[in-house]
């Protein structure tokens, strides 16, 4: 993504789980502004991608379907 550095942060955390395991989790925070020159901020009506159809539904139901898989690690 074009941002300057200080517009982006990545945050990450690291700790054992319940199960004993160790898990990291991490979080992406950009800033509103920088999303708004871009079109991108939710509170716009052009938050949606212009030009491009939208994904097929069967995309859309797979990655629904896929989002609580437990990736091996």
């Amino acid at each position: 993504m074009p941002f300057a550095g200080e517009l982006i942060r990545v945050d990450l955390a690291c700790g054992v789980g319940a199960d004993g395991r160790r898990r990291g989790w991490y979080a992406v925070r950009v800033g509103a502004d920088a999303l708004r020159v871009l079109g991108l901020h939710p509170d716009q009506s052009t938050a949606a991608i212009a030009g491009r159809p939208p994904p097929p539904r069967w995309w859309h139901a797979a990655a629904e379907r896929n989002a609580d898989r437990h990736v091996p690690g």
